[in-house]
């Protein structure tokens, strides 16, 4: 397996490898976005089944809801494996596969949008609506999937849920459970730090360091940004 987001086709099937963040606009080779996620489907021409394998921890949620929309609206079979760790957005491209396979020891996190932002009490309440907006979205999408009400999945998602590969097939998240060992280490630590609840063997099974000096030091910017903005409203 890649570290990195590909595409290849052979003998009308495709092979697509999301092994990164989802982002907004793609910088480093690990990324996706929803641009070069276009035209690399583009390139691949008339296909009759897409394999999609993913291990990311989410990211940019429109970006992620853009690529879950062009692959439910592909005419190819599209088979999603969940090679390790579908977190936030990625959960979300996913649910697009016709079949869903968790590999033995993967796992589908699934939380509520959120997001870092600044300016007066007007529009710290728009961006707040958007997010209801963008949470409803996809609570329909999972429902769509799972047969989970929108209440019950509104809640899972308030609760950032974990769920192993055998409850998501129980639960109705997946189709089928892989006994192939899960791949979690395209997944850095400080990716995950994003996250409130994450489990202590999904942590000891990831690389310590597997970003760039650049993509470190952006993290870390972030976070200080976030603790900021939490102490000037006093959480």
């Amino acid at each position: 397996m890649t570290n990195y987001f590909q595409m290849k086709a052979t003998n009308n099937v495709a092979q697509i490898d999301i092994f990164g963040d989802i982002v907004s606009e793609k910088w480093f080779d690990e990324e996706t976005s929803a641009t070069s996620f276009r035209d690399a489907l583009k390139e691949l021409g008339d296909v009759s089944t897409i394999n999609l394998s993913i291990n990311s921890g989410g990211g940019s949620v429109f970006d992620g809801i853009a690529i879950y929309n062009m692959l439910k609206s592909h005419k190819a079979t599209v088979n999603v494996y969940i090679e390790g760790l579908a977190a936030s957005i990625a959960s979300v491209i996913a649910m697009a596969g016709d079949t869903i396979t968790m590999r033995s020891g993967s796992m589908i996190m699934v939380h509520m949008p959120w997001t870092l932002s600044q300016g007066n009490a007007e529009e710290m309440r728009k961006t707040a609506d958007t997010l209801e907006k963008t949470g409803d979205s996809i609570v329909d999408i999972y429902s769509e999937r799972t047969g989970i009400s929108s209440d019950d999945i509104r809640n899972i998602m308030n609760d950032e849920t974990w769920l192993s590969a055998e409850e998501a097939v129980e639960q109705g998240w997946a189709t089928k459970l892989d006994q192939k060992e899960a791949v979690m280490n395209s997944v850095p630590k400080e990716i995950l730090g994003r996250f409130s609840n994450v489990p202590k063997n999904v942590l000891a099974r990831v690389e310590k360091k597997t970003l760039s000096q650049d993509r470190f030091d952006l993290i870390e910017r972030e976070k200080q940004t976030l603790k900021l903005l939490k102490d000037e409203i006093g959480e």
